[in-house]
């Protein structure tokens, strides 16, 4: 699968890096979700532990042909959020 990263006009860099996130691990999460399910306007949404421990959220849009995907931007899960991931991955093993 091939990764292309929403550039940042700013700084011509990866936008991830702007909330502190590297393509190893939005790649790892994508590849290994824990939940994946549709965003909005064609996207999908990839919510997983990556291996460094902490949890993200990957929006992303798949290319046409399921051969790439088009990463727009990935943050760490925290507080609430992270608790209703927890919830529902545990609600999801067990039933």
């Amino acid at each position: 699968m091939f990764f292309r990263y929403h550039i940042d006009a700013d700084s011509g860099l990866p936008h991830i890096y702007n909330h502190g996130v590297d393509e190893h691990d939005v790649e790892f999460v994508v590849r290994h979700a824990g939940e994946d399910r549709p965003g909005r306007n064609g996207s999908r949404i990839a919510v997983g532990q990556a291996p460094g421990g902490r949890y993200l959220r990957v929006i992303y849009v798949p290319d046409d042909d399921d051969t790439g995907v088009f990463v727009v931007t990935a943050y760490s899960l925290t507080g609430k959020q992270l608790k209703a991931f927890r919830r529902r991955a545990r609600r999801n093993k067990h039933g």
